[in-house]
């Protein structure tokens, strides 16, 4: 495309990517120190760059490629742990595998304190800021750190990150176009974060931790200048023109949006309920332990996990399931003999109530909804990372079950089994499977949306599209890309709803994205 390249190779990237990019395999080690000189950490840092940093080689500016500069880790100065050897460490491996003649740059927000732990000799300090901020006290800051050199915005939040629950993000393009307007008079470099918006596809989206834990919608359209779908946006239009009073822009008329297509409303069947399905969705069986195990001891990292357990007595008046120590992470779908009874969710809903007979089974489907990516949370281990209780009773003998939904959906299923569906017109509760199908004989990006769904995860031809959380929101459709559909035969769409199906299940296909409903 002609496009110089800034790369950030990590190891730590955030982007709102779960654990800011960091393979979530490390927290295997409950002890180790992420984003510092802990020699675990370390090692595995090494074995990536001496994968990854020989490829990147040839295609630097100075052997003919197109990367101008490599960032060495991500706005570190706001991490807690503030150890320049980890700095000096990235910094010679990337000179070692790459030449003395790289760039480096460091990336930090514009305040002393990040630039005092973010930055190193011998690698250009940057910042990076938003609207709300000013531009001339913002600069005076990286010029305390680089007396010399290009002043740099190497973040300029454009637009900003969704949350569930929280409403849609919008940067007011009049904002935007004024500060870039004014970065640029004074002859600055500036880098928009984002310019085009993405999309947390599968299990991908990260969370921030500011109080409570806030997980990160499906949707990275990020209010960006181009939209989730890459699309020019009014935004895209007044930056531009705003750049054009500066630099030359491409002669001609911008790319039009892509085609999308509404395929209109898709019947789906009901399947059958999760808990049916244990020989296909963990066939390695149970794992049993007198305490529950985590996500990463299980080395099962993303997606769902079954806890089971049977009740130590009976229950005639209701008592409460406990996490008092907040150690569901994220969300419980709890069940008493296959009867759903509600949810346990992090930082929300730390009891339920439930009755039951001794020896009834206990089952807790567990979702992961991203770890954290930003702040000193890191260590964001997923599942029941403490005991459960009943009332006062501590639940013991723990059975888990390594769920590998995506495993199986990606080798066809639910649609290559010849069974047939049950009755969707009873309504289902508690973590249900439904399948349908659509053709589209022409293939064109499109959006799915999932109106008076609950909470769930969509596949798409074996593609994991993502969460949508309908109840929640802000988020209405998800977007799916034309590459994934099929021209020459049949669309599968595989649906897992966590807590409850409407009464006549459908979904249906936009032409348009629904991101701010209020809007």
């Amino acid at each position: 495309m002609g496009l110089f390249v800034i790369l950030r190779p990590g190891p730590y990237i955030c982007a709102e990517w779960e654990l800011g990019g960091l393979p979530a395999w490390l927290l295997q080690s409950s002890t180790i120190s992420l984003r510092s000189s802990d020699p675990d950490y370390l090692a595995a840092v090494d074995k990536w760059f001496a994968v990854l940093l020989p490829k990147m080689k040839p295609l630097m500016y100075q052997n003919g490629g197109p990367i101008i500069s490599f960032q060495v880790e991500n706005e570190y100065g706001s991490y807690f742990t503030c150890d320049y050897n980890y700095l000096r460490h990235l910094r010679e491996v990337m000179r070692s595998f790459l030449g003395e003649d790289v760039l480096l740059f460091t990336t930090d927000g514009n305040r002393v304190q990040e630039l005092n732990c973010g930055t190193l000799q011998g690698i250009y300090a940057t910042i990076d800021f938003g609207t709300t901020d000013d531009v001339n006290s913002s600069f005076r800051i990286q010029r305390q750190f680089e007396p010399e050199g290009p002043l740099v915005n190497s973040e300029f939040y454009v637009g900003w990150l969704d949350y569930w629950g929280v409403e849609h993000s919008i940067i007011p393009t009049g904002n935007a176009t004024k500060m870039l307007e004014e970065m640029l008079q004074l002859g600055a470099n500036v880098n928009m974060y984002m310019f085009e918006g993405g999309t947390n596809f599968g299990f991908w989206n990260g969370a921030d931790y500011n109080a409570k834990y806030r997980p990160i919608t499906t949707s990275y359209d990020y209010n960006a200048p181009l939209s989730e779908a890459g699309d020019p946006t009014e935004k895209f239009y007044a930056l531009r023109d705003v750049i054009r009073k500066f630099r030359d822009v491409p002669v001609g008329p911008v790319p039009p949006p892509t085609v999308k297509f509404a395929y209109g409303s898709v019947p789906v069947t009901k399947y059958g309920a999760l808990l049916d399905f244990l020989n296909v969705l963990a066939p390695g069986g149970a794992v049993t332990s007198t305490y529950p195990l985590t996500f990463e001891q299980m080395q099962q990292y993303y997606g769902f996990l079954l806890y089971r357990t049977l009740l130590p007595q009976t229950i005639e008046k209701p008592l409460p399931l406990m996490s008092s120590l907040n150690g569901v992470h994220d969300r419980g779908y709890v069940l008493v003999n296959r009867v759903y009874k509600g949810l346990l969710e992090r930082d929300n809903i730390l009891a339920l109530n439930i009755t039951g007979s001794k020896g009834d089974t206990l089952d807790i489907v567990v979702e992961n909804m991203g770890r954290i990516n930003f702040g000193s949370c890191l260590l964001d281990f997923k599942g029941l990372v403490k005991n459960l209780s009943l009332a006062s009773t501590e639940l013991t003998i723990w059975s888990m079950f390594s769920l590998a939904i995506d495993d199986a959906v990606g080798k066809g299923w639910p649609h290559s089994i010849q069974q047939e569906g049950e009755d969707s017109t009873v309504q289902a509760h508690g973590p249900t499977f439904y399948y349908g199908t659509f053709e589209s004989p022409r293939a064109q990006d499109t959006y799915i949306r999932l109106q008076n769904w609950v909470k769930g995860q969509v596949w798409i031809n074996g593609f994991n599209v993502g969460r949508y959380w309908t109840d929640r929101g802000p988020q209405e459709t998800l977007y799916v890309p034309k590459n994934i559909l099929n021209e020459n035969s049949p669309n599968n769409v595989t649906v897992l709803e966590l807590e409850r199906a409407p009464s006549e299940p459908s979904v249906v296909f936009l032409d348009y994205a629904i991101l701010n409903p209020k809007g």
